[in-house]
């Protein structure tokens, strides 16, 4: 390190992890609230978790506008994609195509690659057209037709912070019929987002990101029609209206999202990530992704008197919090960078910057003073 390590506000990773100004205090708080009370040598345990729970859920329903009864917690967005993918009717996917983005968040792929063939269904994954950087909408709508059972979109790409036409997109789906879901991880926080505005059929998202929150605190939204429909195979006694009804001879699945719960509820990330949601929610409508829009439009014009090549769509309404760069050294980039204090990260020759509450301006005008020095 050297004397620019030191200044203040060159954080570009709200791709990876969201912070605010407190973070580690307010989480520090979070966590010995419960601490304390889990460690109370009495009965009160149980009670108080499960209020936390309710609380980051009923902080998240505010997020996408969801109602009561159809948000629940789940590790990742990994688990709960299968746990949507477990639940719904054979007949919904068996023998039919499932329709995916070629940059969709690659973990979701490697899921659904391996359950193609255990749930009956054939994965078809939309190319990128040579040399561009995201998948064309009309490129998914060509591939989208009446034999697709369920289609992934993906608000904000992870390595382009594309974002797709979802009504145009949305509209199309329901006339061939389709259930659609939509992974709004990169977004949460930064790019409107309402689960009826278009109406989708789930949601599945961490809270990580824009929203400052913890690993393991992952959210699943299913909607109201489609929750009865669906019958968990990864279930357990928190599946039940009542968690504490242990006749195994009577097992029913709760009438509402719980039914998607399954063993004893994570509740320590989701403790972990109310400071975070608290934080955003308390922020004024519209500030964070302004101050966001500002340092990207800063960051694209630096770019462009730099002569580097923009791997993010240049328009703001199709682009999400984050401007890429493709740039040749981009690991190697990342060290340099570091070293004066900037961080950033690097997806092979793509160079992430995700600009947030806590990057300041002059950060901008500092990680391009280098990216132009010679070394």
């Amino acid at each position: 390190m050297n004397e620019h390590s030191v200044q203040p506000g060159g954080y570009f990773l709200y791709h990876s992890i969201g912070q605010f100004e407190g973070k580690d205090q307010a989480m520090a708080a979070a966590l010995a609230g419960f601490a304390g009370f889990w460690g109370a040598p009495d009965d009160g345990q149980w009670g108080q978790a499960l209020a936390l729970k309710a609380r980051f859920l009923a902080l998240w329903r505010q997020v996408i506008g969801a109602p009561e009864g159809s948000v629940t917690t789940c590790e990742s967005v990994t688990a709960g994609l299968y746990a949507i993918i477990g639940a719904l009717p054979a007949d919904r996917l068996r023998g039919k195509r499932l329709l995916v983005a070629g940059d969709c968040f690659p973990s979701l792929h490697f899921l659904l690659s391996a359950a193609a063939a255990r749930f009956g269904f054939t994965l078809d994954t939309v190319p990128l057209r040579e040399g561009e950087f995201w998948v064309r909408d009309e490129d998914m709508i060509a591939a989208w037709g009446a034999d697709v059972g369920l289609a992934l979109l993906t608000l904000t790409t992870s390595t382009a912070s594309h974002r797709p036409g979802l009504a145009e997109l949305v509209a199309h789906g329901r006339a061939q019929g389709s259930l659609i879901g939509v992974d709004i991880t990169q977004g949460a926080g930064v790019v409107p987002y309402s689960v009826d505005a278009p109406e989708v059929d789930f949601t599945i998202s961490t809270s990580l990101k824009w929203l400052c929150g913890a690993p393991g605190a992952g959210i699943v939204h299913v909607h109201p029609r489609l929750i009865g429909e669906c019958r968990p195979e990864f279930c357990g006694w928190f599946s039940q209206e009542n968690p504490f009804s242990w006749d195994l001879d009577a097992f029913e699945y709760a009438p509402d999202i719980r039914r998607f719960d399954n063993g004893t509820p994570a509740v320590l990330a989701a403790a972990a990530s109310i400071p975070g949601l608290e934080w955003y929610l308390t922020q004024a409508p519209g500030a964070i992704a302004r101050h966001n829009l500002e340092l990207c439009e800063q960051i694209i014009e630096r770019a462009d008197a730099a002569g580097l090549r923009l791997a993010s769509p240049r328009q703001a309404e199709r682009r999400g919090g984050s401007v890429m760069l493709q740039i040749d050294n981009a690991a190697a980039t990342v060290d340099r960078l570091r070293a004066h204090g900037l961080f950033t990260d690097a997806r092979g020759k793509i160079l992430r910057l995700s600009p947030g509450w806590i990057t300041e301006a002059n950060a901008v005008d500092r990680l391009f003073d280098l990216l132009s020095a010679r070394d």
